[in-house]
């Protein structure tokens, strides 16, 4: 039985509309995976392939080599490093060296055994063109006994305007049997040509259970740790490991110090609880911070409105308790949708010290509204 949809984890709807393209026979040509990062979309593209290529005489190993991300069925395009003297017209991993040749195929290892990781390549920061070119050869290939071969675009937001025009030539007239699918968490930033040619389904954040699910099983996880992790994660497995690797315990007791120091107008002090980050300068930590802020404010509120309300900062109820006592009618949402504001300014390469700055001013002016 062809239960491989079935597999996919959480987004109900993306599985019933993926389900009904299958059974109708007429599968589009390209498709578009949006949603945030670290909520499923790659994963649920493998099983798609693996649903397409099902038939009761398929052997088990083709599905391995769709688990693998083996050419012919997958072609898998990602952001690269650029080698030495690397051209435009030089192929992907021609110009890179072997240690970074190596780093990538065992990234890759690592992803086929876990479809939920996240590939990390240091300097990846775009697409190349030729991998895009790339595309070419792939398409002239005749596979006449694979019913369905598939172009899996990750991060495909990453390309610059030259290798969206020229993947917008291969959009146009794929061969029979070859579908492009674009995983993405910015779709805006791919040309309106491309998205209009790409049938959207759109992946929601995981629910905590199937978060939690996906930490134990393929990240092996410790239970207590991800079960404290998964309420800050926002349905998503990437935030998750985030929290993970970069000591959650830890930076959620410098949320508290910094929330409690900015509300107390200790500018000073609230700074210095992020210059061990600064001096990293690892955006990174800095996001998630900022994230926690935004829990614990949103929890805020909550509590203010009913003390018997569901919180994430369970552990750090007093916090809350406290805040309510001295300021019960403070209202915290234009204040944590203007730090969210700056956290998407990270994209635009804001300078951190003026983020950090503004941030902790920003929280300063709650106490001031009494």
């Amino acid at each position: 039985m062809n239960n491989f949809i079935d597999e996919i984890v959480g987004n109900d709807k993306v599985k019933l509309i993926l389900s009904n393209i299958i059974a109708s026979g007429k599968i589009p040509h390209a498709f578009l995976f949006t949603g945030a990062d670290g909520v499923g979309k790659e994963s649920a593209a493998i099983n798609f392939v693996k649903a397409l290529n099902y038939s009761s005489q398929t052997p088990k190993k083709i599905y391995d080599s769709i688990d693998n991300l083996a050419e012919p069925y997958i072609k898998y395009i990602l952001p690269l490093p650029r080698g030495k003297n690397e051209t435009d017209q030089s192929d992907p991993y021609e110009k890179l060296s072997e240690d970074e040749v190596d780093q990538i195929k065992l990234e890759f290892k690592k992803k086929s055994q876990n479809h939920f990781y996240k590939i990390i390549i240091p300097r990846a920061n775009l697409i190349k063109i030729s991998s895009i070119r790339d595309i070419k050869k792939f398409l002239s290939l005749n596979y006449e006994d694979v019913k369905y071969r598939v172009i899996l675009l990750s991060r495909a937001h990453m390309m610059n305007e030259e290798a969206q025009n020229a993947l917008l030539k291969s959009l146009e007239e794929p061969p029979k049997g070859v579908i492009f699918i674009l995983s993405t968490s910015s779709p805006e930033k791919l040309r309106e040509t491309i998205r209009s040619r790409c049938w959207n389904i759109h992946f929601q954040p995981l629910g905590d259970a199937d978060l939690l699910r996906i930490l134990l099983e393929k990240f092996e996880i410790e239970n207590s740790l991800a079960e404290q992790v998964v309420p800050f994660a926002s349905g998503s497995i990437e935030n998750a490991i985030a929290l993970i690797e970069n000591n959650f315990e830890e930076l959620l007791e410098k949320t508290i110090k910094i929330l409690r120091y900015s509300f107390g107008r200790k500018y000073h002090s609230a700074i210095s609880e992020f210059e061990d980050i600064l001096g990293e300068s690892d955006v990174t930590k800095i996001k998630l911070i900022i994230t926690l802020i935004i829990i614990w404010l949103n929890d805020y509120q909550k509590y203010r409105l009913n003390e018997n309300a569901h919180v994430y900062y369970n552990m750090h109820l007093e916090t809350l308790q406290k805040f309510k006592l001295k300021f019960p009618k403070v209202e915290v949402i234009s204040i944590a949708n203007s730090i969210d504001k700056i956290s998407s300014s990270f994209k635009n390469n804001i300078n951190i010290n003026v983020a950090v700055s503004n941030i902790i001013f920003q929280l300063s002016t709650l106490t001031k509204q009494i």
